[in-house]
C-alpha cells in the first residue's frame, strides 16, 4: 500500500508526533513562497502543508494508514492534489474522507490561499483594566476561548498601548498565534494623569490652609504627610516628585501633583462668639 502522504514529508510511515512535526517545519521554511521564488515552489508547499493537516491528526492518520491512497481514488496524493483545480475547498475534502471539519483552513488544493500560507492565527481584542494596574502595574485575569489565564501589565502602560500574549492565538495545524491586547484604562474617581504626572486632590482644614501644618494623604503607593504652608490657596498645586507613573521608555517616574481642596467649617457648628468674631473681623473680599 502506497503511503505518499509520509514521501510528501520525506518521513517513515513509523514515525512519531515530533519527527512529522519536525519534517513539516524543515519543508514548509524550503518551499514556502516568500522564501522559494521556483515556480514549482508553491504548488509543493500546498502539498506538505495538506500531508502534515491529515498526519498530524491522530484520527485522520489512523484512518489514512488504515486506508492508504485509496482515499484519494487510487492516484497517488501529489496527482489527486494537482487534479483538484481551484474551485474544490479543502475543508469540503477533508469532511467527505474524515467525517469532521477539515482543520480550518482557507482556501483550496490549486488556488493560491491554501493552508496556512494565507491564514493569520493572530487575535486582536480589547480590555479594560483599572487605573491602579495601569501605574503600579500588576496582574490581569483574560478569559479566551473558554481559557482564563493571568497577563502581566507592566507598570506605567497607557491607554491604547498594545500587549502581545504568545501562543494565545488560533491554533492550527499544530501551530499557534498571538493574542494581542489593546489596553483600555478604566477612569479613575481620585487621579487623573497628564502624561507620566499623576494629579490627587486632597482636603485641607482650614486651620492647616491658614496657619500651616501637616496633611495626611493617601496615595497608590503609600501614606504620606505633606506639609502645607500658611496661606495655601484653594487649588494650589503641591508637587511629589518620583511617586507618579513609570515612563517604560526611560524608566523614569513623574510627578504626583497634589491639589488642596479646602475644607471650610459648617457656620453652624460653630459656636456664637465665634461666629461674632469673625463677621466682625474678616471683610467680605475674604
Amino acid at each position: 500500500m502506497s503511503k505518499s502522504l509520509y514521501d510528501t514529508l520525506d518521513v517513515p510511515s513509523s514515525a512519531n508526533e515530533a519527527e512529522i512535526k519536525k519534517a513539516y517545519r524543515k519543508l514548509a521554511r524550503q518551499f514556502h513562497p516568500d522564501v522559494n521564488k521556483d515556480p514549482n515552489a508553491e504548488e509543493k508547499f500546498k502539498e506538505v502543508n495538506a500531508a502534515y493537516e491529515i498526519l498530524s491528526d491522530k484520527s485522520k492518520r489512523a484512518q489514512y494508514d488504515a486506508h492508504g491512497d485509496s482515499m484519494f481514488g487510487g492516484q497517488n496524493f501529489h496527482d489527486f492534489a494537482r487534479g483538484q483545480g481551484g474551485n474544490v475547498d479543502l475543508d469540503e475534502i477533508l469532511r467527505g474522507m474524515f467525517g469532521g471539519g477539515g482543520g480550518g483552513f482557507s482556501g483550496s488544493f490549486g488556488g493560491g490561499g491554501f493552508g496556512q500560507q494565507s491564514v493569520n492565527l493572530d487575535i486582536e481584542t480589547n480590555i479594560t483594566i483599572p487605573f491602579s494596574v495601569s501605574v503600579m502595574g500588576g496582574k490581569h485575569a483574560v478569559s479566551m476561548h473558554g481559557e482564563s489565564f493571568d497577563i502581566k501589565i507592566p507598570a506605567g502602560i497607557k491607554n491604547g498601548e498594545k500587549l502581545r500574549v504568545r501562543g494565545k492565538g488560533k491554533d492550527m495545524g499544530g501551530q499557534k498565534g498571538d493574542l494581542y491586547l489593546i489596553i483600555k484604562v478604566a477612569p479613575s474617581n481620585e487621579y487623573e494623569r497628564e502624561g507620566d504626572d499623576l494629579v490627587k486632590s486632597f482636603d485641607v482644614p482650614l486651620k492647616a490652609a491658614l496657619f500651616g501644618g501637616k496633611v495626611l494623604v493617601q496615595t497608590l503607593e503609600k501614606e504620606i504627610t505633606l506639609k502645607v504652608p500658611q496661606n495655601t490657596k484653594n487649588g494650589q498645586r503641591f508637587r511629589v516628585k518620583d511617586m507618579g507613573a513609570l515612563n517604560r521608555k526611560t524608566n523614569e517616574k513623574g510627578s504626583l501633583f497634589l491639589r488642596a481642596n479646602i475644607i471650610l467649617p459648617l457656620v453652624d457648628a460653630m459656636d456664637d462668639e465665634l461666629k461674632k468674631v469673625l463677621q466682625e473681623k474678616l471683610s467680605e473680599t475674604v
